[in-house]
Parts: structure tokens; sequence; C-alpha cells
């Protein structure tokens, strides 16, 4: 898939590409404080249940459809509302639950550079993976388009894992991401990423 092939429109939702970007809108946003335009990247990872791949429990999280019965530990998720903007897959696919225009709710209580509140100024995208587990070379090559995608849409001027603007609380993407590689990969300048 070239670079070309993702494409935002003006409300901020990726083209749909069949078997490569899809959409599954989540009720769990909200509008920006002021319209305010996202200059924070924030890389998360997540699976469901923890280190199980390619089911649907992280699209039915996003949508408030989880299926809490079907998993003895997903119980622990009961009553929560999330949501992230991207999602990328093992195999480089991604979907989207939220335009980038308005609000997810993935960051959840954090601060960057002394700020608090990231939702308001940040777009999320997860990865699907553990804080254990490398993660794929697909997912490196969507992350990098879409990277570009968003930055070139949106005045992003920096890009964080959750683990750092939620210390303590977060420790994702974790140890297995390579922020050296996505560094060189998607043009980020050092300076705009976490130390490493």
């Amino acid at each position: 898939m070239n670079r070309s092939a993702l494409l935002l429109d003006r409300h901020g939702w990726l083209k749909p590409v069949p078997g490569m970007v899809t959409h599954h809108a989540s009720p769990n946003h909200d509008a920006r404080p002021g319209n305010e335009e996202p200059t924070l990247l924030v890389i998360h990872n997540i699976s469901l249940p923890p280190g199980i791949f390619g089911g649907p429990e992280v699209a039915d999280l996003f949508t408030n459809q989880l299926n809490y019965d079907s998993h003895p530990w997903l119980e622990r998720l009961r009553g929560l509302h999330v949501s992230a903007h991207f999602f990328i897959r093992r195999d480089g696919s991604v979907i989207q639950f939220v335009p980038t225009s308005l609000r997810a709710w993935h960051a959840g209580v954090s601060q960057f550079e002394n700020r608090e509140r990231c939702n308001d100024f940040s777009l999320g995208i997860e990865l699907e993976g553990t804080d254990t587990t490398p993660f794929t070379d697909q997912q490196y090559s969507t992350l990098n388009r879409l990277t570009h995608v968003l930055r070139t849409r949106h005045p992003l001027r920096a890009v964080r894992g959750h683990e750092h603007i939620a210390p303590g609380r977060k420790t994702d993407p974790g140890p297995c991401f390579d922020w050296a590689r996505y560094e060189h990969e998607s043009d980020w300048f050092r300076r705009q990423l976490p130390a490493f």
C-alpha cells in the first residue's frame, strides 16, 4: 500500500480501503474545547484479552459492545467508556473510531508540557500488541504512513507514548516499541520524540 492510499476527508475520516481501512464509529468522543487543533500524537498498545490478537474485543470495547462474559479478564472493563482515533492491527490494517476533528477518550488523566487533559489537544493511535511483544513490520509501515497523513493535516509538533503522559499509571507502548525506528521512518526530529 502506498502512502497516497491513506487519505483524510475534510471531517478527519480516513478514506475506506477494502481490507486495509475500515470505520467503526465510537460514541466515546466529544468536541475539543474551542475546536482546538491537535498538536500531540499519542502512541498506545492494546490487546483484549491481554496478549490475544485478531479478535473483535478492542473494536467492541471502543464501541461499547464488549461481551464481558466472553472471557473472565474482561469483567474488569465493565462500565469503561474509552476510544482512540485509530487502531492498527498486527497485519497493518486500520480501524478508525473517531474523526481527527473530534476528541477521542484515549489518554485519561494525563499531562504534557505542564498541560493536563491531553485528550483536548491530541490524537490517539492504538497498536495491537503488548508492552513485551515486538510490533510487526506491517504495523510500523502503516503507522509511518498514517503519521505522514496526520502531520500533513494537523499541526502535530510532538509524539509521546501513553507511558510518557501518564507515568506511573500507564506503561504503553512499552519497551518493545522501537522509537529510533519510528523517528527514522516517519521523519520526526529527535526533539519531538521522548528520550530513548
